[in-house]
């Protein structure tokens, strides 16, 4: 038999390709706040646009005075948000109240567009039980374990489907370092596998605390991991609203519609540290890196964008601000309100039928807290 040269699988051109169909992240304003879909634009009216920026201002507001509150020792965890603003108010603000959010612990401000208070954000910072007490009851409180929250949007999404609810889905971010745990595949590929419509967000910030992107995995993309079960995956640019926000919006459809779930990833960057529990990004990060981010910051953008139209002006903008730095201290006001918590009422709720021993335990701590 002759010695036939040719290979019958060439695996360097496959790796090599694979991830060329994500490589194209969408995005209709590009980085210097330049319009490159017009049409995609001209969906939103200017009041439309407007919102946006108003709820990105909000957010990074927001941020600003949670940090702020931090640094007094007035809350506990915190994990920061800057820089995240397209990502996060242009994903949620493409769901509908019935649509129940999965929240790890950076998405407080999701969680609140999607039906609490601010100040119930304050008292889960604050580890308070009244920060788990929602009024819209279409929510998880915030994962902490990473990626935890992909398997328990596989169970939402499911019992969304065996109960037969029409147009509502379940929706849930991570970072990209959710995607190195073994519950995101798991919780993407039980959904694929029972099409059940949800829509799994990995909002890619460059950093899983210390470890960057590129040492946690090889795929070039993100987005191409869910190519292995089957799910539907895109790349946006995260940092560009509009994008976000009509990719979001075109998954939900999807997923709402039983084709099953999809995947986005956004291309973000978190400016701060991890959390307010310490970490110093200036020890694993060079201010060659991160200032291109800045550059394409998601507020610059949009405020271009709107300025050029005549709908928005830097007076405009300091109003805003001052009125939710009033809005978010009123509201920590009201969490530092809320009552003392009891190790009585924590011994109660460990179990639904006291054990003897903890009986008796919660007496004992009764008598103290009466004193």
């Amino acid at each position: 038999m002759a010695n036939g040269s040719k290979q019958i699988v060439d695996f360097a051109k496959i790796k090599a390709t694979m991830a060329d169909p994500y490589k194209h992240p969408v995005q209709v304003i590009d980085r210097e706040g330049k319009v490159v879909d017009p049409d995609t634009l001209a969906k939103y009216s200017d009041d439309q646009l407007v919102d946006f920026m108003k709820k990105m201002v909000w957010e990074r507001t927001l941020h600003e005075q949670t940090m702020n509150f931090s640094r007094q020792g007035r809350l506990g965890f915190y994990a920061p948000t800057a820089g995240e603003e397209a990502s996060e108010m242009g994903s949620v603000t493409a769901f509908k109240k019935q649509d129940f959010l999965l929240p790890a612990y950076r998405d407080l401000p999701q969680m609140i567009q999607h039906g609490t208070t601010v100040a119930k954000g304050f008292l889960w910072s604050k580890g308070h039980v009244e920060g788990n007490q929602h009024e819209n009851p279409n929510m998880m409180f915030p994962q902490i374990i990473i990626g935890a929250q992909y398997v328990e949007t596989a169970g939402v999404a499911l019992g969304i489907k065996k109960n037969g609810d029409e147009d509502r889905v379940a929706f849930v971010y991570t970072g990209d370092g959710g995607t190195s745990q073994g519950d995101w595949y798991e919780g993407v590929n039980f959904t694929s596998a029972y099409q059940a419509p949800a829509v799994f967000f990995v909002q890619n910030n460059g950093w899983a605390i210390s470890v960057p992107r590129y040492q946690q995995t090889a795929a070039e993309t993100l987005a191409q991991k869910a190519v292995a079960m089957g799910v539907p995956s895109v790349q946006v640019d995260g940092m560009d609203i509009v994008a976000v926000h009509e990719v979001s919006k075109a998954a939900r459809e999807f997923a709402a519609a039983g084709n099953g779930p999809v995947v986005i990833e956004t291309l973000t960057y978190r400016y701060g540290a991890h959390s307010s529990a310490g970490d110093d990004p200036s020890r694993y990060r060079t201010d060659e890196e991160t200032k291109p981010w800045f550059d394409a910051d998601p507020l610059i953008r949009m405020r271009k964008v709107l300025t050029d139209k005549g709908v928005w002006s830097q007076d405009q903008e300091d109003k805003l601000v001052e009125e939710y730095k009033d809005e978010f201290k009123s509201a920590m006001k009201d969490a530092e309100a809320a009552p003392a918590q009891k190790v009585s009422d924590f011994l109660k709720w460990t179990y639904n039928v006291p054990t003897p021993a903890v009986k008796k335990q919660i007496a004992e701590f009764e008598a103290k807290e009466s004193k």
